[in-house]
């Protein structure tokens, strides 16, 4: 019957006619894109979840001055905003911390203790120092 871009042109609605009872109703149609994919360390790929990077960002954050809603959207419009088929977790860590370190310093640290495997208290302090400087 008739078509028109809905969800701010994200999907087409379509209003139809069933030819057998005549009865009308509404299709969406919307492009099944491929997901972004994210290359581990270990060499395997997975499909980006922003619920993985909400957990870890709600982690780094807990009991911190920072508005959940904020880390949602973050979470949320990272894989429409990266425009790439495929990213590395390093860039997604790196990312996340650059997100992170004008919101909360001690929320960037938990986070970058975590992404980057402090392996030492010095590893820790070197990072702490470098948060300084800047």
């Amino acid at each position: 019957m008739n078509s028109r871009p809905s969800d701010e042109g994200g999907a087409i609605r379509r209003r139809r006619e069933c030819g057998a009872c005549g009865r009308r109703f509404t299709t969406y149609e919307r492009a099944q894109l491929e997901p972004l994919m994210v290359l581990k360390r270990d060499g395997s790929r997975e499909a980006f979840n922003p619920d993985k990077l909400l957990r870890g960002l709600l982690l780094a954050t807990e009991k911190r001055p920072v508005a959940q809603e904020a880390l949602r959207t973050f979470a949320n419009s990272f894989e429409d905003e990266t425009g790439a088929h495929e990213i590395s977790s390093e860039e997604v860590g790196r990312r996340a911390m650059a997100f992170l370190k004008p919101l909360d310093e001690v929320a960037y640290i938990r986070f970058a203790s975590v992404y980057r495997e402090f392996d030492s208290l010095e590893r820790f302090i070197e990072e702490i120092r470098g948060l300084k400087d800047t």
